[in-house]
């Protein structure tokens, strides 16, 4: 760029921005994949690549929106195997719904991408009487990944993939105040939620691998487990619906959006941990640009994980040991 020496730069500087991508080719012949909040940023974009590979099922709250989507989705990749299923998070009558209606009509299920999520809502319940950031963003999918394990299992080699954030460095447990009721900040909340994320993707990647150590998480102790696996992700910062219910960030967003990525660089996380073939033995790790990204002290208390684990058993009406 002889005239415009200053365009190498830019580029550069998007690259960066841009960060990790996927360069796997695995295809997905004869599997199943549903991803949660699929209509819309990093999930319409993990829906977009997978479909290219597979057979996707996108799991949204807005049926119409959905739809849309997902005729967008068949023109672009030819797949017509893209199909919508009614879900709201907020709603655990809803969740079991879908669940029922997932099981009745798919024979196997192969990946699993909780991907759905709010944040910096004002403070709000679910129908449930949770507080809205835990209910859809830990709760919600919590429930959805007990419903589906065995469907999973039954499937195996499988993969759940959690949507997490390096917010959750700013979280915490607040078992004497989960809901909020006492103190309510909605950048903590989100915080708490992402956290909750993190905390149940390592819980869960123990139980399935035989109740071992944290630290045998590994491919080898894979062979002794279910052979389904448990990670969770941080997108990156991404231009995305996400803040629409902050002025200020949806002004910082529009201000700084080179800085961000955009949904489809967001979502090369995601589908690395559902599709990269090194990852088919790697569970309970936690990644960022398609690499093991660094969780925080809080994200690998293991005490933490199981109580929070109980808590959520109680809080759902369910028993998952």
């Amino acid at each position: 760029f002889p005239c415009y020496p200053h365009v190498p730069v830019i580029f550069s500087s998007r690259r960066y921005v841009a960060g990790g991508q996927c360069k796997s080719t695995a295809k997905l012949d004869g599997k199943v994949v549903i991803i949660t909040g699929a209509n819309t940023g990093i999930g319409k974009e993990t829906a977009r690549d997978l479909a290219r590979r597979g057979k996707v099922i996108l799991a949204c709250r807005d049926i119409a929106k959905g739809e849309a989507a997902a005729n967008e989705i068949r023109a672009e990749t030819g797949n017509q195997q893209v199909i919508v299923k009614k879900i709201d998070l907020a709603d655990t009558k809803s969740i079991r719904e879908f669940a029922e209606n997932v099981l009745a009509e798919e024979k196997e299920l192969h990946i699993l991408i909780n991907n759905a999520g709010v944040m910096l809502c004002p403070y709000s319940k679910t129908a449930d009487g949770f507080e809205m950031h835990l209910g859809v963003n830990h709760l919600g999918h919590f429930l959805l990944t007990f419903l589906l394990l065995e469907r999973l299992k039954q499937s195996a080699p499988a993969r759940i993939v959690n949507v997490s954030s390096l917010a959750h460095h700013g979280g915490r447990i607040r078992f004497h105040d989960l809901h909020g009721e006492k103190s309510y900040n909605r950048g903590l909340a989100y915080c708490h939620s992402k956290l909750a994320n993190v905390l149940f993707t390592r819980e869960l990647a123990r139980r399935l691998q035989g109740n071992l150590m944290q630290a045998d998480l590994s491919r080898n102790a894979f062979a002794t487990g279910t052979k389904v696996t448990a990670n969770s992700l941080h997108p990156g910062s991404v231009r995305s619906e996400l803040v629409r219910h902050s002025f200020i960030m949806t002004w910082l967003w529009r201000v700084f959006s080179f800085f961000l990525k955009t949904p489809c660089e967001g979502a090369q996380t995601s589908v690395y941990c559902a599709v990269a073939e090194e990852l088919d033995s790697v569970t309970g790790q936690y990644f960022s640009d398609c690499q093991p990204a660094y969780v925080s002290p809080r994200g690998r208390d293991d005490e933490t994980a199981k109580q929070l684990w109980s808590v959520s058993c109680e809080l759902l009406g369910i028993q998952w040991d």
